[in-house]
């Protein structure tokens, strides 16, 4: 399971949080923030300008010609009101621009964050259940997309509004105490409703976020597994159980608008009462001769310069709580330092390629007992089989040797040096690995192959295709090395894998059933092709073709994680042990009497 974030989760601590990654960006932060003051002044002309007009033209009634001074006094405040929107343009296009500049960037930063951390990570990470690959997904987008939508409700939203808020409040005081009073005692009430709206969701919140990420998951699992679910007929019953996740993710969501849609209500029937207690009060006020007809409508207007950030909190509010869900996911994934891939400061040249396993034991993150205190050698320049039956610990041995993961205990050295003190990057650089099924990267044959030396001329790929049997199949294309590498079948594919390794050209080699996927007639080639290239060259190969392992220096044979046989093939049959179980299997599953019968006939 994955270990709780360790911080608490509030607007302060986010903001905290995020500030590594807005800091880059300050100087527009700082330009923004200027404009916002410059816009909060410019919005409360309005106000200051009506109560004006409002008095003067009370005054202008008791003149003679009141016409005359009144377009005076309009020429004047339509100026001075046209002038202001004007500069609003400029200001509200400054805000918005620099503000959604800051939020891209800020977005593009968390996502490339995310990933440069994620590639850092060992692979127990990833074999962890929460981290499958459409959860870790969810996650990452949701919490990329929360906290930049943070950003812009801070930047964009928030901080004008209570700009705005602000000035108008000290207005308002400063023109009648009792007036302002009202409209701060409203905020209070208005943000503790706010919290308990918080306080009923924040469980819920959690569950729509599992929800999300159990759907995507799901989605990504259902197109992976299509033509299993075909071919069993199962389309009802996938059907049902993505429909099941549908149903409580939707359950929760009604939930969660009924529950917003009741405080909302509330919210906004507070607000109301402030409105209607200064318009009581501002008319008490006139009628006692204690403020001016203008000064009614200058309090309404500003109050509802304070109001506006409490009916933008109705949308604000509910997306920060949101924001608090999927950033706690977030900053877990990129915070996650007991997951670092563990690196040592040895870097090797030119690896001999002698592996040595002493009583090593290893245990999957799922609680899978994959290998109980393994002892080998495998000695540099020779081929080593490992063979066993499912399960038995195969290509287990494999990811430790490449360091994918660490052993719960022994130790494993390479050319006397312990697999801990090696630089990752130079390890793995000194080995090359096909497997039995082997990730095709979206894009061209040519990118496919290159992968495995990415400064490759077109020479030498199209020499490694050649190698790999794969080269005249490539020209029948119509767009031959541009074609799309996962357009190709699995065998073409498995080619292109076995191309990455010539064109790699290791000193060490791990192959894991590299012909798995193959036709008799490519098999033999590529059999061939890696005969050639196994010269002075340390092999380790797993495979359930006889052809592929009797010819190894040492087999090793495992049954259940645990190492039960040792020895060349000849020897290993002479004991009469599961190395001859598994051999003679093998030949019953080829019909080798009956292939031996069509020969000598």
């Amino acid at each position: 399971m994955a270990k709780p974030f360790s911080k608490t989760l509030n607007l302060v601590n986010i903001v905290k949080q995020l500030w590594p990654f807005v800091k880059p960006y300050r100087t527009m932060v700082l330009g923004t923030l200027t404009l916002t003051l410059i816009g909060a002044m410019a919005a409360q002309v309005n106000p200051l300008i009506l109560k004006y007009t409002v008095d003067h033209v009370d005054v202008l009634l008791h003149h003679p010609d009141p016409m005359k001074e009144g377009v005076k006094l309009l020429g004047v405040i339509s100026a001075i009101l046209f002038a202001k929107e004007l500069l609003n343009i400029f200001i509200q296009f400054g805000q918005k621009y620099y503000g959604e500049k800051i939020r891209i960037n800020v977005s593009n930063t968390l996502a490339q964050k995310a990933i440069s951390r994620i590639l850092t990570y060992r692979m127990h990470f990833f074999a962890l259940p929460e981290n499958q690959s459409g959860k870790l997904q969810t996650r990452i987008d949701r919490g990329v997309e929360s906290l930049t939508r943070l950003v812009q409700n801070f930047f964009i939203d928030i901080l004008p509004l209570f700009c705005n808020a602000i000035l108008a409040l000290v207005i308002m005081f400063t023109a009648n105490v009792y007036v302002g009073l009202i409209a701060i005692t409203i905020l209070p009430a208005y943000f503790l409703v706010s919290a308990k709206q918080a306080k009923k969701l924040q469980g819920v919140r959690r569950q729509l976020r599992s929800g999300r990420e159990n759907k995507s998951n799901g989605l990504l699992n259902l197109i992976d597994s299509i033509t299993v679910i075909k071919s069993f007929v199962r389309e009802d019953i996938e059907e049902k159980k993505q429909l099941a996740i549908q149903q409580e993710l939707t359950d929760n969501q009604l939930y969660t608008r009924k529950t917003n849609f009741t405080y909302d209500g509330v919210k906004s029937f507070i607000e109301q009462i402030g409105v209607v207690l200064i318009i009581i009060l501002t008319a008490y006020l006139v009628l006692n001769h204690q403020i001016s007809i203008g000064a009614i409508m200058l309090h309404i207007m500003l109050f509802n310069n304070v109001s506006a950030p409490i009916r933008q909190l109705h949308r604000i509010y509910d997306e920060i709580n949101d924001a608090f869900i999927y950033a706690e996911a977030y900053f877990q994934i990129i915070e996650d330092d007991e997951e670092i891939e563990a690196n040592g400061g040895y870097v090797v040249t030119e690896a001999e390629g002698t592996f040595e396993m002493r009583d090593v034991s290893f245990t999957y993150p799922n609680g899978t007992k994959a290998l109980h205190n393994v002892s080998l050698k495998i000695q540099k320049g020779k081929t080593t089989a490992l063979v066993g039956l499912s399960g038995a610990g195969k290509s287990t041995i494999l990811n430790l040797l490449n360091k994918f993961y660490e052993p719960d205990s022994g130790t494993i050295l390479l050319d006397g040096v312990d697999l801990k003190e090696y630089d990752n990057s130079s390890l793995r650089s000194e080995i090359g690995l096909v497997l039995q099924r082997n990730h095709i990267f979206k894009g061209t044959i040519e990118e496919n192959i290159r992968y495995g030396k990415i400064d490759a001329t077109e020479a030498e790929i199209v020499e490694a295709a050649k190698k790999a049997y794969l080269h005249d199949q490539i020209m029948d294309l119509p767009l031959r090395y541009k074609s799309d590498a996962q357009l190709l079948s699995g065998g073409q594919q498995q080619r292109i894998a076995i191309a990455r390794l010539f064109l790699k050209d290791p000193p060490i080699i791990f192959l894991d059933e590299p012909t798995a996927s193959l036709d008799a007639i490519a098999t033999e080639q590529i059999k061939n092709s890696i005969d050639a290239i196994k010269q002075n060259r340390t092999v380790v190969i797993i495979s359930h073709s006889i052809s592929q392992i009797v010819d190894a220096d040492v087999i090793y044979v495992l049954k259940q994680g645990r190492l039960v046989e040792s020895g060349k093939h000849e020897e290993l049959i002479k004991r009469e042990g599961v190395y001859k179980e598994i051999f003679e299997a093998s030949a019953r599953s080829l019909n080798i009497a009956r292939l031996a019968q069509t020969f000598k006939s």
